[in-house]
């Protein structure tokens, strides 16, 4: 993958957007020039079953006629049935190793809150890894507290080509503090599920991401 993947990394469910389609959402980010594409169907009124997987291949199917890649947020049983671009995981999704080895060339995105996380993710060949929260964030249920953004100028420094995207609370008007710090790309839910103009938001995160 390159780095320029995660400039602008959209992750959306259904959950996040209210009363909305979530593929129309979805296909308005995709016009409006995302970088790459996270399926989380997670949180209270999340869709399971047949409705869980159909709406998975149909945002699959909207990423692909728009060439973004397609990532699976935990379920390594989806993304290898829907042959998904990547699989995204967190600390408590199973080893990183035991996901490596099934996601074979597929792209493996690690969630990483310690320095000894970045160090195994980095080991173990991880494509990217994603630090956060960096601010506040009302996108995840039982999220730690702010983190700022140490991590990830610590991960840049020891493993400067390890790609970092930063998550939790950016918005186009914050993005330049995780940026100056060494993300190479802001992965953001609410920021453009929210916002009322999705192209512009789009845009001035990527202008961030290219300084």
């Amino acid at each position: 993958m390159k780095r320029e993947h995660l400039h602008v990394y959209f992750v959306m469910g259904s959950v996040n957007v209210k009363e909305a389609n979530p593929l129309e959402v979805l296909e308005q980010a995709l016009k409006g020039g995302i970088t790459m594409f996270q399926f989380r169907e997670k949180g209270k009124g999340a869709k399971k079953g047949e409705e869980y997987e159909s709406l998975a291949r149909e945002c699959q199917r909207l990423c692909k006629r728009y060439g973004v890649p397609f990532i699976v947020n935990d379920d390594v049983e989806l993304a290898l049935k829907l042959d998904a671009d990547g699989l995204h995981i967190g600390q408590d999704d199973g080893k990183v190793e035991e996901m490596r080895e099934r996601m074979g060339s597929k792209w493996l995105g690690v969630s990483v809150h310690t320095r000894e996380e970045a160090e195994i993710a980095y080991r173990v060949k991880a494509d990217y890894v994603g630090i956060g929260p960096v601010f506040g964030t009302k996108s995840k249920e039982n999220a730690p507290p702010p983190a700022g953004t140490t991590l990830i100028t610590e991960t840049k420094t020891l493993y400067p080509d390890l790609p970092i995207v930063a998550i939790g609370g950016i918005k186009a008007s914050n993005a330049h503090i995780p940026f100056e710090a060494g993300a190479d790309g802001a992965a953001v839910i609410s920021a453009l599920c929210e916002s009322e103009n999705m192209e512009d938001d789009i845009r001035r995160l990527k202008e961030l991401a290219d300084l």
